[in-house]
C-alpha cells in the first residue's frame, strides 16, 4: 500500500489546449472574412456579364423589329426592351454616390472607339456603347464592324473589362 502517492489525473483542458483551439478558430474566421468579399465581387461580375448578354439579345430583337436599324436613344431602348413587363436592368452593386440613392439601373453612355482605360475603373454600373464597332482582341478595345453593329463594354469590379456585340 502506497499512501504517499497522490492522484494527479485532473479533468478539463489545459490553458495551452484552449489557446490552440482559439487560434485555429481565429484563423478559420480570418480566411472566411478574406474570401467572402472576393466571392461576392465575382458573383456581381457574373450578374453583370449575364445582363450584358441580355442587352445583346435585346439589340438583336430591336434590329429584327426595325429593319436592321440600331436604336438612336438607348435610354428609351432600355425601358422598352429590357425593363418592359416588370423586368429589371439593375447593377447588382446598386447605385453609386454620383447617381443618388434612387437610381440603380445601368447607365448607358456613348463611347468613341478608343480603348477603355483605368480612368473607367470606378464605373461598374456604366455600359459604354459604340455603334458601328465590334469587340476587339481585348475586351477594352473595339474594331470597325459595320453600320449594323454595336459594341457594349463594361468595367468589371474584380478588374478587367467585358465586351459583347450583336
Amino acid at each position: 500500500m502506497n499512501v504517499l502517492r497522490k492522484d494527479t489525473s485532473s479533468k478539463g483542458f489545459t490553458i495551452i489546449e484552449v489557446v490552440l483551439v482559439l487560434a485555429i478558430a481565429g484563423l478559420i474566421f480570418l480566411m472566411v472574412f478574406i474570401a467572402l468579399p472576393a466571392l461576392q465581387r465575382n458573383q456581381r461580375d457574373t450578374q453583370r456579364k449575364n445582363d450584358m448578354g441580355r442587352l445583346s439579345s435585346a439589340i438583336v430583337n430591336y434590329t429584327n423589329s426595325n429593319r436592321g436599324a440600331l436604336p438612336t436613344n438607348y435610354g428609351t431602348f432600355v425601358t422598352q426592351y429590357l425593363v418592359a413587363g416588370g423586368d429589371s436592368f439593375i447593377d447588382p452593386a446598386g447605385a453609386t454616390s454620383a447617381q443618388g440613392s434612387t437610381t440603380t439601373t445601368y447607365v448607358m453612355t456613348a463611347k468613341d472607339n478608343s480603348d477603355l482605360t483605368s480612368d473607367f475603373a470606378t464605373s461598374q454600373n456604366v455600359v459604354y456603347y459604340t455603334p458601328g464597332y465590334v469587340c476587339g482582341d481585348s475586351s477594352a478595345s473595339v474594331t470597325s464592324g459595320g453600320s449594323r453593329k454595336v459594341a457594349f463594354r463594361m468595367v468589371l469590379e474584380s478588374g478587367g473589362y467585358y465586351c459583347v456585340n450583336n
